[in-house]
């Protein structure tokens, strides 16, 4: 199977894929092992390769020590935990940390919140995808669609920056 191949298969699954909803998170609280498997089983659409992990106990330990994670009940983490986590793999990929502490306001994750993060990022991957697979379908050359695909999430990641910037600026007002 060569690039293009891989990439339209990667992009078809993709149009279908969606982090997991409120309701299908664990109800019962995790140690940090089984938080890191269940986020990596989740997640692993998002990794860059086989090799690429995008939680470490360390990485958390360092979220909750910063505030953008609340502290864990007895070294469980709970739903809302497990929500702010996948909040968090997905943001930091474009966010520096602080920014998504300004996001979050280390505060638990709320069902809403975490809706609203669902809604935006699982459209967002769709629509991408959608493209991709048809960018691949047309035969467009694939240095070229990363190029696009990376200017545009350059010049959003500079909004959402400078949004954060300003909250941050103004005590976390909306």
């Amino acid at each position: 199977m060569d690039a293009e191949e891989k990439i339209l298969a990667w992009a078809r699954e993709g149009r279908e894929l969606s982090c997991p909803l409120w309701e299908q998170l664990p109800a019962i609280p995790l140690y940090v092992d089984q938080v890191l498997q269940y986020l990596r089983d989740s997640l692993r659409f998002f990794e860059r390769d086989e090799e690429d992990v995008l939680l470490t106990n360390s990485m958390i330990n360092n979220y909750v020590k910063k505030d953008v994670l609340p502290h864990p009940e007895k070294k469980k983490y709970s739903r809302e935990h497990l929500a702010a986590l996948t909040v968090i793999c997905m943001l930091k990929q474009v966010l520096a940390i602080q920014d998504i502490g300004t996001l979050l306001q280390g505060k638990p994750m709320d069902p809403e919140l975490y809706g609203d993060f669902l809604a935006a990022h699982t459209g967002a991957v769709s629509e991408t995808c959608r493209e991709l697979e048809e960018s691949c379908q047309r035969g467009a050359d694939l240095r070229r669609e990363a190029l696009r695909l990376a200017a545009e999430a350059n010049a959003k990641r500079a909004a959402a920056e400078r949004i954060l910037c300003e909250l941050a600026l103004d005590g976390g007002k909306e």
